[in-house]
């Protein structure tokens, strides 16, 4: 069993716009926020980027980036870094503007690190603890992460919501793209057991681990971000990302030990993921009304899964690890960016911006939000992808259905 400060505690707070920022000290502190971290490390804020347009609890929002910068430093922690990583799908550079990250990080003179940029190096990286589970498997040629990430504490930063692939996203899936390279969509067939790897790599490099999610607005659906947004006005932290996930997956309404990579940790002693031995300070949730949030698909998932899981399955390597994988990237962007977003997701980020939260989001920097409709170039080449993708299926189960016969 792993043990460190605050494992199995996780603390609560309802807030508001108004005190959210002093609702986000109080909140550190009663998850025990100096107890879990060093003062003499440097501490990176693992801020979380699911879409480079905002939507509503899609991404760090800024008061939780703002908060979690205040707080640290009233604690005494004074070499502060914003971490950011990239994806296929988000422009890092643009998301963080959007997102008005960047405004935060300029105001109160945090650097930020983009581990993607050419001047960092990757190091491979070999468990000390336990074997990995699935890794070293899926990159036969070594497992490797961040250098400048060896030493530093980490603060992840994510919200509460719903995943096409692992139910919920928080704390653990928040280390998914700063620990691995872009290279990192090659686990999703085994995204749990990915996850549980990573948590074993961080408690090895990371002198201290900590946690602040946001839950303001909160989004189910088909999340990360085609999701319907609900205000929730609520806070957790703590230094277990296992107790933490398992605390909001329960307020979203799902048995936290039916997801895989919360139950696999808790087994394996990473952190503790049954509601029963999870102490929860400050907020009492049995008063909180039932969310029953529902976790979703969209066409673009629907479409991966039957790579991962389905009669796509032995196309995998082709279709995922091969010159042909951009056009999975593309049919994502063409969903996200050129149907939802201008067709739903417009008229819901309008009707997020007339409430109390929308309108705080709104506050940041100079008072613009970013909408953007559809782009002549992503329409032309997402759609070119969506005729492969549609192409490579039916490809695939023709294949498939020679093969039975």
């Amino acid at each position: 069993m792993t043990n460190f400060p605050g494992k199995g505690k996780v603390a609560v707070l309802k807030t508001s716009p108004t005190t959210v920022l002093d609702d986000i000290e109080n909140v550190m502190k009663l998850a025990g926020v100096e107890q879990a971290l060093p003062k003499d490390a440097a501490t990176g804020l693992k801020i979380n980027i699911s879409w480079q347009t905002w939507y509503p609890a899609c991404s760090t929002t800024p008061w939780q980036l703002e908060g979690a910068i205040k707080a640290l430093r009233q604690f005494g922690y004074t070499d502060l870094v914003g971490i950011h990583n990239d994806t296929v799908v988000v422009d890092t550079r643009v998301g963080e503007v959007n997102n008005k990250h960047k405004f935060v990080t300029d105001k109160y003179q945090v650097p930020c690190e983009y581990l993607y940029e050419e001047q960092f190096e990757w190091v491979r990286y070999e468990p000390k603890s336990r074997p990995f589970l699935v890794l070293d498997k899926i990159y036969p040629d070594g497992v490797y992460i961040p250098k400048v990430l060896v030493g530093k504490n980490i603060v992840h930063l994510p919200t509460v919501k719903t995943h096409v692939f692992t139910t919920i996203t928080g704390a653990m899936k928040n280390a998914f793209g700063g620990l691995l390279h872009r290279n990192r969509h090659w686990t999703h067939s085994v995204i749990h057991e990915t996850l549980v790897d990573l948590l074993t790599i961080q408690q090895e490099i990371h002198p201290g681990i900590f946690a602040l999610m946001d839950g303001t607005f909160a989004g189910d659906g088909p999340g990360p971000r085609a999701m319907r947004w609900h205000e929730k006005n609520i806070l957790l932290a703590s230094a277990d990302p296992v107790a933490i996930d398992a605390v909001s997956a329960r307020l979203q309404g799902f048995d936290p030990m039916s997801i895989p990579f919360i139950r696999m940790s808790h087994e394996m002693g990473l952190g503790v993921g049954d509601p029963r031995e999870i102490e929860i300070v400050g907020y009492d949730i049995n008063q909180e009304p039932p969310w029953r949030f529902v976790q979703e698909d969209t066409f673009a998932s629907r479409g991966q899964k039957m790579i991962y899981h389905g009669p796509l399955k032995p196309f995998e390597k082709m279709l995922l690890q091969s010159p042909l994988v951009p056009w999975s990237y593309f049919a994502s962007n063409f969903y996200h960016n050129v149907y939802w977003y201008p067709f739903v997701g417009r008229r819901r980020v309008k009707e997020a911006l007339d409430t109390p939260w929308g309108r705080l989001f709104e506050s940041y920097g100079d008072g613009r939000v970013v909408m953007p409709g559809m782009e002549p170039r992503t329409v032309i080449q997402a759609g070119l992808a969506m005729v492969v993708t549609a192409a490579l299926i039916g490809a695939g189960l023709s294949l498939l259905g020679k093969k039975k016969k």
